[in-house]
């Protein structure tokens, strides 16, 4: 017998739970399905835990530096095992918070197990068979891995089994120089870790724009991180118990040892396995399920939500799309996915904070534009903390005076870019900010500073 709802949800990540908590509110009937563990990537094994091992990094550098303060210290240590204690009660604790959250919302029907179509409206969950007017995909993505020589070979991690490691490693190699190798690498480096990392291309985090990854190169250097660029031909094999790594690079050595190995390497959306084709949702040659600006699939009924449907690949875009959902649906306010401006942060130490265009992407544009650049050497806040790495800029419209992005690389970078990112929202000029008086002292403080001193680009 098929049980039927109002809604189906298929996935408990950042976007699902809180659609189930407006479509209940609004009197409808609503299906969860989860097949492993609520809360998604972002409480389980990606932002929580990631930056609360992140914090437990900065903490032991903190201490280490602490005469640079005048604060006397003895030897400083890691104990590893409590470092991923303390990991492993951030996330139970939110993964804790909403499974109990949804499993206690009054019209709301948790279905644990996977999920798979039967036709544009059925659904089936191991012997359930549940049906229902509107579908949503919530289903997020997964580490991809790529097909290098030996891979196949030899042990490595993910982003997913990183969690789950209770060994500091005596040498860990990373493959990939972006968001998720980066971080790995600085925080396994200050628990005390070899750190190598190898890159096909030939400068870290390509998405930006080359001055922020020289910058980023440096301090990660700095630290004693080890980068092998431009590697263009990585084979693995084993050696004992190591994991040896080929590299064909314009310099060093040709093999690497470690004892450990990371790929980070990219994700893959979780859409192979849901019949997909049987509900006639179409997929992009990637496996992103295709969506319109209102996250509705080609079937008027299907939506897909979050990292599956190729639009975002961050939390904060995945609690969007649940927003822009809602508010097509129930609220009557028609938003859009290409209302939304670009941002994200990498979660070094100092951050990276962005908003909008980078500069390399607005001069593509073919507009007149003005940059703005000040060193974080000259915030005051910075250098009472002691922690003056970095720089601040802005990227403006010579014509409109409209802000069109910024990178704060930083402390307080992530923090500092949201007022940015407000006044680009509210499409207000960069005057806006010149205009306005900051909190002394702040980082946000030298803000004004750098766009009252915007300079024309050729």
């Amino acid at each position: 017998m098929t049980k039927h709802f109002d809604a189906i949800i298929i996935g408990a990540g950042q976007a699902g739970p809180s659609l189930a908590g407006r479509l209940t509110a609004a009197g409808k009937s609503v299906a969860l399905v989860e097949r492993k563990l609520f809360g998604g990537t972002c409480v389980n094994t990606g932002c929580m835990p990631t930056k609360a091992m992140v914090a437990s990094a900065y903490a032991v550098h903190m201490a280490r530096r602490g005469a640079d303060f005048g604060v006397t210290t003895g030897p400083v240590s890691v104990d590893f095992k409590r470092v991923m204690a303390r990991k492993d009660k951030v996330r139970t604790d939110a993964r804790t918070g909403v499974e109990n959250w949804l499993k206690g919302m009054e019209s709301c029907t948790i279905f644990e197990g996977h999920a798979q179509f039967e036709d544009p409206h059925t659904i089936r969950v191991g012997e359930e068979s549940l049906s229902a007017d509107q579908i949503f995909i919530n289903t997020g993505g997964r580490a991809a891995t790529p097909d290098f020589p030996g891979v196949d070979d030899v042990p490595f991690l993910t982003n997913v089994s990183m969690m789950d490691l209770d060994v500091l490693p005596t040498h860990l190699i990373i493959v990939g120089g972006s968001y998720i190798g980066l971080e790995f690498a600085q925080m396994f480096r200050r628990f005390g870790s070899e750190v190598t990392v190898i890159e096909k291309g030939p400068r870290l985090i390509a998405r930006e724009d080359p001055d922020i990854s020289d910058a980023v190169l440096a301090i990660l250097e700095k630290e004693g991180i080890r980068f092998r660029l431009n590697a263009e031909c990585i084979r693995f094999s084993r050696q004992g118990d190591n994991v040896t790594a080929g590299v064909d690079c314009t310099s060093g050595a040709p093999e690497i040892t470690g004892s450990h190995l990371l790929l980070a390497t990219g994700r893959r959306p979780n859409t192979d396995d849901l019949g997909l084709d049987k509900a006639g949702v179409k997929m992009d040659a990637r496996g992103y399920v295709e969506v319109d600006d209102t996250l509705c699939t080609n079937v008027p009924h299907i939506f897909a939500m979050g990292d599956c449907n190729g639009r975002g690949a961050f939390t904060h875009t995945a609690y969007n799309d649940f927003e822009i959902v809602a508010a097509n649906l129930l609220d009557g306010e028609p938003r859009r996915v290409s209302d939304r401006i670009s941002t994200y942060a990498l979660y070094i130490d100092p951050p990276l904070g962005r908003a909008g265009m980078s500069e390399t992407e607005a001069r593509k544009t073919g507009r007149k534009i003005t940059v703005g650049r000040r060193p974080m050497t000259r915030v005051g806040r910075a250098v009472e903390k002691g922690e003056t790495e970095g720089f601040m800029k802005v990227v403006v419209d010579a014509d409109s005076k409209e802000i069109l992005g910024a990178s704060i690389l930083g402390t307080g970078g992530d923090e500092a870019v949201q007022s940015i990112l407000d006044v680009m929202y509210a499409k207000k000029p960069y005057t806006t900010i010149t205009h306005a008086v900051h909190i002394h002292p702040t980082v946000s403080e030298l803000i004004p500073t750098v766009f009252g001193d915007l300079k024309p680009v050729g």
